[in-house]
């Protein structure tokens, strides 16, 4: 326990930030500033074919040290933070047996995390939390599951007499902008199939996640002076907030759950002779996805046609899709992690994605890859918090995983 906390408290001092903005891979130069802190972990530990590439995607991995043949496994995390707030100067706060009240994060700018506010704080009364100071994000998406990952490696290598088969691990750069299996190399990985350890509260196991796509909406504008502008004028703001209004208004996050997509408005920048918005598209089912992406294209056309050709230009493309289709045949690497987890004393919840992991892309590109538990909640923002049995707990469920795949 002491191990894994002791690195994630040391990796989330790396501001890994992603910019969707950048053409580059990574993203920031900053993932390579942690990519190389774990490679020289990694090989400090004893782990074998220890690189990271120009691109900064880092692999190693654990010989087998027994003669029998069995399927070669993977666990994948990512080294980057979401774009949506600073990952700079994370200072983590522990709350020692929490007492099921409000926890302030920070004094100065009164922040609370309260369990009005996140009901499942309950569920840690008497546990010690890791948070943020209010100011930032904590990581532990996903620096929670590299900590888990190489704490789980360590603990093989320090005990030989634990029998297991070769076991391959991955850190990854820009999982949050869409982009993190873009160019991993599976061939080189070598797994027969992997887990990501990038999902929420203990006890989540998913091979289901969003279809998703994203959308980038420019609007031309034409400025006239307003006391002159009868007739004239084409405000873009105007234009974007009605095309904002045609979207169907009961299919946004904030109104949905479990199965349920939505358009998500998540950035929105212009002037009178200019604005952008941009979009991400989601859902489980492809028909219903393919019908989101229907709407918001017919929408455009609409009002390319109310205000004139070329006032819109929209650029929507696909992300990934749900790695349900490539898991399904292979359902039995879902099996065992649901056993796993069961012989650690974890309570499985088998729940689709509501986002999606590097592992629905690795899906379709050979590596079926379900995804596991971090522990984390609240990932993406200032009230972020993971309590630390649960990521004890997360080291032990990979443990146990290595372990039955060879029995």
């Amino acid at each position: 326990m002491n191990n894994v906390v002791e690195r994630f408290i040391r990796y989330v001092k790396f501001d890994t930030k992603s910019d969707p903005e950048s053409q580059s891979c990574p993203s920031t130069n900053n993932q390579l500033n942690l990519g190389k802190e774990l490679v020289n972990e990694l090989k400090r530990l004893g782990l074998s074919d220890v690189s990271m590439d120009t691109n900064g995607y880092v692999m190693a991995t654990l010989p087998s040290n027994i003669e029998k043949a069995c399927p070669t496994i993977g666990f994948i995390a990512h080294m980057d933070t979401s774009p949506d707030i600073s990952g700079e100067n994370v200072k983590p706060q522990f709350i020692e047996s929490y007492n099921g009240g409000d926890i302030e994060l920070n004094k100065e700018k009164n922040i609370i995390l309260s369990p009005s506010d996140f009901p499942d704080l309950k569920n840690y009364i008497g546990d010690t939390l890791i948070t943020t100071d209010g100011t930032t994000l904590l990581g532990a998406d996903n620096k929670a599951g590299i900590a888990e990952i190489i704490t789980a490696m360590e603990y093989l290598i320090m005990k030989p007499e634990i029998k297991h088969g070769t076991v391959k691990i991955a850190f990854t750069p820009d999982e949050e902008i869409g982009r993190g299996a873009d160019l991993f190399d599976v061939k080189k990985f070598n797994a027969d199939f992997a887990y990501t350890i990038d999902g929420g509260p203990i006890g989540e196991l998913e091979y289901e996640n969003f279809n998703a796509a994203g959308a980038k909406i420019i609007i031309k504008g034409r400025n006239v002076h307003p006391g002159s502008s009868k007739n004239k004028m084409k405000n873009s703001i105007s234009i974007a907030m009605e095309l904002a209004n045609m979207l169907p208004q009961n299919e946004k996050p904030e109104h949905t759950e479990n199965y349920e997509g939505f358009f998500h408005l998540n950035d929105f920048n212009g002037n009178v002779e200019e604005t952008t918005l941009k979009y991400i598209i989601r859902d489980h089912n492809k028909y219903l996805f393919e019908k989101k992406k229907s709407i918001i294209t017919e929408a455009v056309s609409f009002l390319n046609k109310k205000y004139g050709e070329g006032t819109i230009h929209l650029v929507l493309k696909d992300q990934y899709y749900n790695m349900k289709e490539k898991i399904e045949p292979v359902f039995e690497i879902v099996e065992l992690a649901k056993k796993a987890m069961e012989e650690v004393g974890v309570e499985p919840m088998i729940t689709p994605v509501r986002g999606g992991t590097d592992g629905a892309r690795l899906s379709y590109m050979g590596l079926p890859c379900p995804n596991i538990f971090t522990g984390g909640h609240n990932f993406h923002g200032k009230f972020e918090f993971i309590p630390i049995s649960s990521m004890s707990k997360a080291v032990e469920v990979i443990l146990k995983i290595i372990e039955l795949n060879c029995i």
